[in-house]
């Protein structure tokens, strides 16, 4: 028997899921029998599935699973059914894959049904035991290689290897701004390309003498770095916004030397006009001094440009103090500068219990040309004109 009309084609569905509710799988599958192979939704397929299970017919309700995926791969359900059923039949290295899958199209948390949170959990932690597993076989399997290269530095093959096994993710550049292609994502920089930065950090005590003039005298112009207007969407910047809990002092700000912060720092302003600034009328440089409070947060947050990198210099430093950029996390130590590309996420904790300041300034990317560093701060200019151009 079979069954073309649509209203009795659902009178059959809900016999057969009443069937499964009275557990009774046989008798769900007699009833599914009677429709056309092309009225098989994979919500039927799926009832299918779970019949065959509750029969012991692993295999068949494998390929009935199978089937209601060939209709929509995009089956959260379906996926996350086989995924359970291949961890029966075939163990969680063979399910892992389709857990992960299943989890990246999974809905959010808020809006699982009580019925799903543990398998969903079940997937999580498959995943993760996948991963844990694969990391652990990868460097087991690469270390005699990776000991006759000990003395080369590896940290990039270290991070490839994390990702590889799924225990981390890539950390793409994410500008807000300007994405110039076929720079590389490089957290922070090699200090090789930057000779000047070792003047720099031997001038951290002149720095630091003007900086604490500038906190004495000129407290008040430490101002809120974080300063959204009313109505505007401030995403992870609500306790900041508008707070002394992260301030600045700006030398330069968005390419206009700030005159009066430089009369008042003038040795710091001769040193800043000395190196290699990313010098373009309306963007850059920016130069501040960037203080933090004690037991305070900078949420994780992504810059403006890759064509630019920023340099930070640590001058009060009362206690423990972290900055991570991707995947790596450095500690700050006085007399030490880095220099990073801020379109990589990035955020800072000041752990200590008093405030925290660093010198903060951006430079040009080193793998820019005079040429393409002009070009690009026509192109920018010209965006700027265009946009205030009535």
């Amino acid at each position: 028997m079979t069954v073309k009309d649509a209203s009795a084609a659902e009178r059959v569905a809900e016999q057969a899921r009443q069937a499964l509710q009275r557990r009774d799988p046989r008798g769900a599958l007699d009833t599914l029998s009677q429709l056309e192979t092309c009225d098989l939704t994979p919500a039927l397929l799926m009832d299918k599935a779970l019949a065959l299970r509750m029969l012991g017919d692993l295999p068949a309700a494998l390929q009935a699973l199978e089937a209601a995926l060939t209709l929509d791969p995009y089956d959260f359900l379906a996926l996350l059914s086989k995924a359970a059923l291949v961890e029966t039949t075939s163990g969680w290295k063979a399910a892992a894959p389709i857990y992960k899958n299943a989890l990246a199209i999974a809905p959010a948390d808020g809006d699982l049904a009580e019925s799903l949170r543990a398998p969903v959990r079940r997937a999580r932690e498959v995943v993760e035991q996948f991963a844990e597993a694969l990391n652990a076989h990868l460097r087991q399997s690469v270390q005699a290689l990776r000991q006759r290269y000990a003395e080369e530095s590896l940290e990039r093959f270290d991070e490839s290897l994390e990702i590889f096994s799924g225990k981390a993710h890539p950390w793409p550049q994410q500008p807000l701004l300007l994405h110039y292609p076929r720079l590389p994502a490089i957290p922070f920089h090699p200090r090789t390309d930057f000779p000047w930065l070792g003047d720099l950090e031997a001038a951290t005590p002149i720095i630091q003498e003007e900086l604490k003039g500038a906190l004495a005298d000129d407290g008040d112009a430490f101002a809120p770095y974080i300063a959204y207007p009313p109505g505007a969407p401030v995403n992870q910047w609500g306790q900041l916004n508008h707070s002394r809990l992260w301030s600045s002092y700006f030398l330069w700000k968005d390419g206009e030397r700030q005159d009066k912060a430089c009369a008042r720092c003038p040795r710091t302003a001769a040193l800043l006009e000395s190196l290699p600034l990313a010098r373009q009328s309306g963007f850059a440089p920016t130069a501040m001094f960037s203080a933090l409070e004690a037991r305070t947060r900078i949420p994780a947050h992504t810059g403006s440009a890759n064509t630019r990198l920023i340099v930070h210099l640590p001058l009060v430093l009362p206690g423990p103090a972290r900055f991570r950029v991707g995947a790596e996390t450095r500690e700050w130590r006085m007399g030490e500068a880095w220099v990073f590309d801020d379109t990589i996420e990035h955020e800072a904790w000041n752990d200590a219990d008093a405030l925290r300041v660093i010198l903060i300034l951006d430079v040009w990317n080193p793998l820019l040309s005079v040429a393409e560093r002009e070009l690009i701060s026509a192109m920018m200019a010209a965006k700027n004109a265009f946009q205030t151009d009535g």
